[in-house]
């Protein structure tokens, strides 16, 4: 239910370098280190980072998520290896979940906490499609950067739960090519919804 979520779009700026001399999307100074001949070259972006919550129970909440989602199989790329670009389709298909996305990995971070003797719940997701980062992808290859995307869902209290992450279209946009970034847009809303629907479902008796 829309109502048990608020949400808060902040807009950041990050980068390298001197971050108050040099505008947004300013390329910053190139460096040539001449002794590993590598080439080095910043610019900052824009981006809005979104922070939703939830009154929600973090188990069922992440339990529902879960569920919702589809699972990537990476045996899949063999079968792309092999040249048969038509059958890892058909499988890639048959893996999607709410919104046509897939959980990739998960990294328990709360478990971390057992280092200092205590406990904490928060579950970093990487989550996406492959069929859609290749409609990014195959117009800029530097769209896989941030495909799939990472979401971090964690427990503020007992019955609180917030999820974080990059929107995605301020994440493709900063490669200046309009098929990314109406890519970047359809996955602001699919992101959205999932977990929406995820939260709605966590609020029932």
């Amino acid at each position: 239910m829309i109502s048990s979520l608020r949400v808060t779009i902040v807009g950041v700026m990050i980068g390298f370098g001197v971050l108050s001399t040099v505008a947004s999307g300013e390329a910053l100074p190139i460096t040539m280190h001449a002794d590993t001949l590598i080439q080095t070259s910043a610019r900052q972006i824009a981006l809005n980072h979104v922070t939703l919550e939830t009154k929600v129970d973090f188990e069922s909440f992440t339990q529902h998520l879960e569920a919702l989602l589809g699972r990537f199989d990476p045996s899949v790329l063999k079968t792309l290896l092999q040249t048969d670009p038509a059958a890892a389709d058909a499988r890639l298909a048959q893996m999607e979940g709410d919104q046509g996305l897939m959980i990739f990995s998960m990294q328990n971070h709360g478990a971390l906490f057992g280092m200092a003797g205590t406990s904490r719940h928060a579950i970093r997701y990487n989550i996406g499609n492959p069929r859609v980062a290749f409609r990014m992808t195959q117009h800029d290859i530097r769209a896989g950067l941030y495909a799939p995307l990472s979401v971090l869902v964690y427990e503020v209290a007992p019955g609180t739960v917030r999820v974080e992450y990059d929107q995605p279209s301020t994440l493709f946009r900063q490669f200046g090519n309009a098929d990314v970034a109406t890519v970047g847009r359809e996955l602001d809303g699919k992101l959205a919804s999932v977990i929406e629907h995820a939260a709605s479902l966590a609020a029932k008796p």
